[in-house]
């Protein structure tokens, strides 16, 4: 049994997961934000992540509901809030969600997001790596569900990177394509923050520390997963699967 690693230890374990693990890293990654991919490999890689970003209030909600305080669960409901979006009421403004600002994402590349919505044409390995993603956190215990967020902690500096490199490089992409990463550096760290204070509370024993740290490396490799179908897929060898979307399917009108 390893020993129980101190607050300052334990933190510098996790982050040194993301150091190693986290898909910023990735070949695909790479080509994405060093502008090296055609329009077609970006819209594949819009027409999948769609599915991820759709699942994660899905997820988000299974554990919601697994919150015992009043106060818990008002702080992980805004992240439903800020995927799904909210209606205008009490004088409050209507608030855009995530998703969809993804699927404006989606159509500043030209796909149609009827296509993009029902799911079709996303690779095997996107679903199964998502489907996986959602099952852990329905499964496991509120602490590793929780911990699995944890790639939060990464993802500020990533978004700025990639969005930086898109802008530059892609003729096809505006500010306004890539509106859903605006907000997400300062949701992303507020709800890390969480998270990590959260797990740094709750891991009171060395098995529930090695629990948050498999948890964070199994999130780790959902989004590397995700990145091996699509390159694999459209980049190299490039071996589509049956049914997988192809270009000229689901496109808009306007866009073919």
């Amino acid at each position: 049994m390893k020993a129980m690693m101190d607050r300052q230890e334990f933190e510098a374990a996790l982050r040194q997961i993301g150091a190693e693990r986290y898909h910023h890293l990735h070949p695909f990654q790479k080509l994405l934000q060093d502008g090296k991919l055609t329009k077609v490999q970006v819209q594949a890689w819009a027409l999948n992540r769609y599915y991820y970003q759709s699942q994660i209030p899905v997820k988000d909600a299974s554990i919601l509901a697994r919150l015992q305080t009043t106060a818990l669960r008002r702080e992980w409901r805004q992240r439903i809030i800020d995927h799904d979006g909210q209606e205008a009421s009490d004088g409050q403004p209507a608030q855009r969600g995530g998703i969809e600002k993804w699927i404006a994402l989606t159509d500043g590349v030209g796909l149609d997001r009827s296509y993009v919505e029902t799911g079709e044409g996303i690779l095997p390995a996107t679903r199964f790596a998502v489907d996986a993603y959602v099952h852990f956190v329905r499964e496991k215990s509120l602490l590793e569900a929780i911990a699995s967020s944890l790639t939060e902690l990464f993802s500020p500096t990533v978004i700025g990177v990639r969005s930086k490199g898109m802008l530059a490089h892609y003729d096809f992409i505006s500010a306004e394509t890539l509106a859903y990463f605006d907000k997400r550096p300062v949701q992303a760290k507020r709800d890390s923050d969480f998270a990590l204070a959260y797990c740094l509370d709750h891991a009171r024993r060395p098995e529930d520390q090695q629990a948050v740290l498999d948890a964070l490396r199994f999130k780790c490799e959902v989004l590397w997963a995700q990145l091996d179908a699509l390159y694999f897929s459209y980049v190299e060898p490039a071996m589509t699967p049956p049914d997988a979307w192809r270009p000229g399917v689901g496109m808009r009108a306007d866009a073919t």
